[in-house]
């Protein structure tokens, strides 16, 4: 099983949003996974993704390390290295400056992630091609 809330907060002059995944069987987990595998494909072959297959990047990260065992702090830091502002569309980094995630898994626990400016923008700038 997987409930997942997000809810995000990009720039002051944009309105936050929440996202719910909600997948109660294996065959709906396989859905989620493969989806999120259609994702990293995108990116091995240099393509960027938008808004919603970031958040979906992070969503199956956060599970995998969960169902790892791997601690909330370890998750956070190492979440902030997932994605580059070259990997997303334009707009992608300031629309994802918090996100806020609720996850329950197979155990039943709520677990609370929160990502502080997950896509670095450090030297981000728009270029005209």
């Amino acid at each position: 099983m997987i409930y997942i809330k997000i809810t995000v907060k990009g720039e002051p002059d944009t309105s936050p949003f929440t996202k719910v995944y909600q997948y109660s069987s294996k065959s709906d987990e396989e859905i989620f996974i493969n989806s999120a595998i259609m994702t990293k494909d995108r990116l091995d072959k240099n393509l960027k993704i938008n808004i919603n297959e970031a958040i979906l990047v992070y969503s199956s990260f956060i599970v995998s390390e969960l169902r790892n065992d791997i601690p909330i702090e370890q998750i956070q830091k190492n979440a902030s290295h997932l994605l580059s502002s070259e990997q997303v569309m334009i707009g992608v980094p300031e629309t994802l400056r918090k996100m806020s995630f609720e996850v329950m898994l197979d155990d039943g626990h709520m677990k609370f992630i929160v990502l502080n400016t997950p896509i670095q923008i450090s030297g981000y700038i728009l270029k005209s091609t």
